[in-house]
């Protein structure tokens, strides 16, 4: 299936390669760097790309591009899915999957590999498994194995490995027991000049962070499940039950995990948080511009918006940009014509603008187009889409474990067209 795997960064290095079965040349990625060169932005690139011989099918996380190559017809989301499993493997190792973490610990990543394929087929790929497998790496075990020449190479077999709850490990002990629940809703959106919505669709994921004893059997129920139309589930989840009472019955994973991820594609269901209001344009005679861009608070449901950057990818005829800006910061790069406005804390009584004036290059033509803005943002405790949790229970254990909910929304692709 898969044959190997590359990991790339943003400046088009490759950093480390895996082979499975026979050995790849580099030369393979040269395909993928012509799809890289044709996108703009690294999100952009398409995720299967086709060769003479092979296929690469590639992610992007964390400024990393994860690229594998395939010989047969697979199907794309299968390996999709088995690159995000990895990303997120080294993420719990290492506590994050950069090319720095990754480099500092490239033993243990080539052990994780190792063992999360076999013969390029998907083995071993639950957190919880690989943890025993091959140890996460600490301070003292790495001066205990620098010494004495060993490795995070576990001796026995995982017992998840052979029982029909593979995802979870036998003889779970805490002293705190505790399940923590993130709702996580991200909004692609696409609004025109008048501030129409033109599109617009949330993609939410339940992250779960469970510490119990024992084998608890857990059972999570939601206010509104009906909002959810398009679900995935975590291989513990009995979709019988959720097909026929709308509740998610698992036993969990020990730690984390990501219990489900959803779609909700109505737009009458997807609230907009901000409103812009903007004006840029370019003069026919004069090689200068405007720019007036003012953000508002629209469908917060009385949250505050946080973390607000408004980007903007300007033509490329524009040399500089003297703007003001009542709130936050403004930094505009000349050499790759992106202009990044900073707001961070949205004031509802205060509104924050951007207004000034653009330099165009003498002699260049006015530009066709006027640029889009990309807007990112957070709001802390709110589901955009209004989804909530009524009730989490636990069966089979006595102790009363502590519970807990967090909403937050993100800005995924957001976009305002001027």
């Amino acid at each position: 299936m898969i044959h190997s795997l590359f990991l790339i960064n943003n400046a088009g290095d490759l950093f480390l390669e895996k082979h499975w079965k026979s050995v790849i040349s580099r030369s393979v990625c040269d395909y993928f760097f012509e799809a890289r060169e044709k996108a703009v932005e690294p999100d952009n690139v398409p995720p299967v790309i086709r060769t003479p011989h092979h296929y690469l099918i590639n992610i992007y996380r964390e400024k990393i591009f994860f690229v594998s190559v395939i010989q047969t017809e697979v199907p794309p989301l299968f390996v999709i899915e088995f690159l995000h499993r990895v990303a997120e493997t080294f993420q719990d190792y290492f506590g994050e999957c950069s090319e720095t973490t990754i480099k500092d610990n490239v033993v243990i990543v080539y052990e994780l590999l190792e063992e999360m394929l076999d013969n390029g087929f998907p083995l071993a790929t639950e957190s919880n498994i690989l943890k025993e497998l091959i140890r996460p790496p600490t301070i003292l075990r790495s001066m205990v194995n620098t010494i004495t020449g060993s490795s995070n190479v576990g001796e026995t077999l995982p017992t998840g490995q052979l029982s029909t709850i593979p995802w979870r490990r036998a003889g779970v002990k805490y002293t705190n027991n505790e399940a923590y629940f993130d709702v996580v809703e991200e909004i692609d959106a696409i609004l025109d000049k008048s501030g129409t919505t033109v599109f617009a669709e949330i993609q939410g994921v339940i992250e779960a962070c469970v510490k119990l004893s024992g084998m608890p059997d857990l059972s999570l129920s939601f206010m509104n499940p009906r909002l959810l139309d398009d679900v995935s589930f975590h291989p513990c989840v009995r979709y019988k039950r959720w097909e026929s009472e709308r509740v998610i019955s698992f036993i969990p994973p020990d730690g984390n995990f990501q219990l489900m991820s959803y779609h909700i594609s109505a737009q009458n269901l997807v609230a907009i948080p901000v409103y812009v209001k903007q004006n840029i344009s370019f003069f026919e005679t004069g090689s200068s511009g405007r720019m007036d861009i003012t953000v508002g608070p629209k469908q917060t449901m009385g949250k505050t918006v946080e973390c607000l950057v408004v980007t903007v990818h300007m033509p490329k005829v524009v040399l500089s940009a003297n703007l003001n800006a009542t709130q936050g910061t403004y930094n505009y790069d000349p050499v790759t014509k992106i202009l990044v406005w900073d707001i961070g804390k949205l004031n509802p009584q205060k509104l924050p603008n951007l207004k000034g004036s653009l330099s165009l290059q003498s002699g260049a033509p006015k530009p066709e187009e006027n640029p889009s803005l990309n807007i990112d943002l957070k709001i802390q405790q709110l589901a955009i889409s209004g989804l909530k949790v009524n009730r989490l229970d636990m069966y089979g254990e006595k102790y009363k474990p502590f519970k807990g909910v967090k909403y937050v929304t993100k800005a995924g692709k957001f976009q305002v067209r001027t």
